[in-house]
């Protein structure tokens, strides 16, 4: 359902700050693939999420989600069907605005190709609101009018998930989105996206510096390096794989060694 091919990206070309940000990438992930993304500081891929979502357009190449050509189609055109998540618990949400008006600029912009760009949200519509927020668990349904920017960084990404999965995107994005938040929250935030992702089958990328979630969740894993992916393994073979035999994979492919420190600390603290 998602389709990159020979894509290229260079930032700053023909300067001394000249970087070659994503070199020959290609990728399909098929309906309802649920992808984990390892890789150093700099392999691209956050890059990649920004081709995607349409934060820049690519050099060259072609992005195509369900079907549809997507290259060109400007970012807040593809914000309609893609739902995406940063590590900044801040960057998701309006602090200013109420939950509920959070919740009503989300909801009206993923429908508006059904309701149109004038809708207004109506009392079911504010009751479907209260319902999700309370499988939050976090009494959120209860603060409705409480403007965002009080919350705490767990509620304000657990209520960013909420909001980028309110009307069911083709794709979901989560790049580190948990990374920022305290063990506890976080393994809730975490709890939270794979149970919504299970129940409404959506495709996803997920970027984890965390060794074990990059074989645990999902179904496939990538690695990146240098602006593409070195590493892409499922199924089967996946299932069987150690941490030990991703990095070796890794150095195998990519003709070196892994050396994100965030990454090598998982491997041996297992978090």
């Amino acid at each position: 359902m998602l389709k990159i091919e020979h894509v290229f990206k260079t930032f700053n070309t023909g300067t001394v700050n000249e970087k070659k940000a994503l070199t020959d990438l290609n990728l399909e992930l098929n309906d309802g693939d649920f992808a984990t993304i390892i890789g150093s500081n700099g392999a691209g891929k956050s890059t990649m999420f920004n081709a995607i979502a349409g934060s820049f357009y690519t050099d060259s190449g072609f992005i195509e989600l369900d079907g549809e050509d997507i290259t060109f189609t400007p970012e807040h055109t593809r914000s309609r069907y893609i739902g995406r998540l940063f590590q900044d618990p801040l960057m998701g949400t309006a602090p200013h605005m109420t939950i509920e008006e959070n919740l009503s600029v989300a909801y009206l912009r993923a429908s508006e190709h059904k309701r149109g760009i004038f809708s207004h949200v109506s009392k079911s519509d504010r009751d479907k609101f209260r319902e999700q927020l309370s499988l939050l668990d976090m009494g959120l349904e209860n603060r409705m009018n409480t403007p965002v920017g009080l919350l705490s960084g767990g509620q304000r990404q657990a209520l960013t998930l909420l909001m980028a999965t309110m009307v069911t995107p083709k794709l979901l994005m989560l790049d580190e989105h948990t990374a920022a938040l305290d063990p506890s929250t976080a393994a809730k935030v975490l709890d939270l996206t794979k149970k919504i992702i299970k129940e409404r089958n959506i495709s996803c990328l997920m970027v984890t510096h965390n060794m074990n979630q990059a074989l645990e969740l999902g179904n496939r894993t990538l690695m990146m390096n240098n602006g593409n992916i070195v590493f892409d393994v499922a199924g089967e073979e996946r299932s069987h794989m150690t941490i030990n035999d991703l990095l070796n994979k890794f150095e195998e492919n990519a003709g070196k060694a892994l050396n994100n420190d965030r990454i090598l600390l998982s491997t041996k603290e297992g978090v």
